[in-house]
């Protein structure tokens, strides 16, 4: 069966006919933990389809800035070759956005393009577990070009390496198993550029695929500090859930579900039918939130 408006796939096409396609949506609510499709917006508001300079498989992994002079996205593009490279599209509202291109490509597979600001720089940390390393590159000039600056950590395929500067001190949470998606590893530094060193309690979450591995940005929300985890089990991104971090010193750490209940979660039809695995949060102001979020389906293989 197909729904002709989103192109959904049932199960009863042999999977030989079908291929996964991820896409990017947009998100509202009253918290950051209470999200549903934006009121106004038709989903996804970035597909395959809107990338005009290579030939794309599908796009996810999105996180937002908003500046002064707009709002900005950046997210994994996957190549038909199968390569991942970043990209980026603009808005006036956050909430309508225009594809404006490639912005970092390297030999081997790009992806999850966290996207910081500190110092009065900009700062890019895709993951590049493909060459063995979290690698920093720095905006000069943003948004078009990126410099890279420093190797954070190298030895494993890191994965999904998300970063938060709290209470003097920079911490990093990364997957660095990408294949069982079951552990959560903690690094910290005193500066951005490091060096970095593993938490004495690292791996901080160990045999569980239900939210080891980071689902978006970490972020501080009412004097609290809270991250997402992707739920990889039964299947890699089935759904969303959000964690507050109770306790994170240089010798401790703690954490707990803010819910027993998923944040983002597949629906049965449409572009996010088969489940969801990626949300970056922005206040408006108020109980006014905003998220990028990411979503796929099955599509008829070309």
């Amino acid at each position: 069966m197909r729904d002709r408006r989103r192109g959904w796939l049932g199960p009863s096409l042999p999977s030989r006919h079908r291929v996964r396609q991820w896409s990017i949506g947009l998100y509202a609510g009253s918290s950051p933990f209470r999200l549903r499709a934006a009121n106004g917006i038709r989903n996804p508001v970035l597909t395959a389809g809107d990338v005009s300079d290579v030939r794309a498989r599908f796009v996810a992994d999105p996180f937002m800035l908003r500046l002064a002079s707009g709002w900005f996205m950046f997210f994994e593009v996957l190549e038909e070759n199968g390569r991942g490279k970043i990209a980026y599209a603009r808005s006036s509202d956050g909430l309508r956005w225009t594809y404006a291109g490639i912005v970092l490509e390297e030999p081997f597979h790009l992806s999850y393009p966290y996207v910081i600001t500190t110092g009065g720089e900009t700062y890019l940390v895709p993951e590049s577990g493909a060459a063995g390393e979290v690698r920093l590159y720095r905006a000069s000039p943003f948004p078009t070009r990126w410099d890279r600056i420093e190797t954070l950590l190298s030895g494993a395929p890191y994965s999904d390496s998300s970063l938060i500067h709290f209470r003097s001190r920079w911490w990093m949470f990364t997957c660095s198993d990408p294949h069982r998606n079951d552990a959560l590893r903690l690094f910290s530094a005193q500066r951005l550029v490091g060096p970095w060193s593993e938490h004495p309690c690292s791996p901080v979450v160990t045999s569980n695929p239900h939210w080891a591995r980071p689902a978006g940005r970490v972020f501080e929300h009412e004097g609290r500090l809270f991250r997402f985890g992707q739920d990889d089990a039964p299947w890699y991104g089935h759904q969303v859930w959000a964690l507050e971090i109770t306790e994170l010193t240089s010798s401790t750490y703690a954490e707990r579900l803010v819910r027993n209940s998923p944040i983002l979660r597949r629906r049965r039809f449409g572009w996010n039918a088969l489940g969801m695995h990626h949300v970056d949060p922005h206040a408006l102001g108020g109980d006014r939130w905003v998220a990028c979020v990411d979503g796929h389906r099955h599509v008829l293989r070309r």
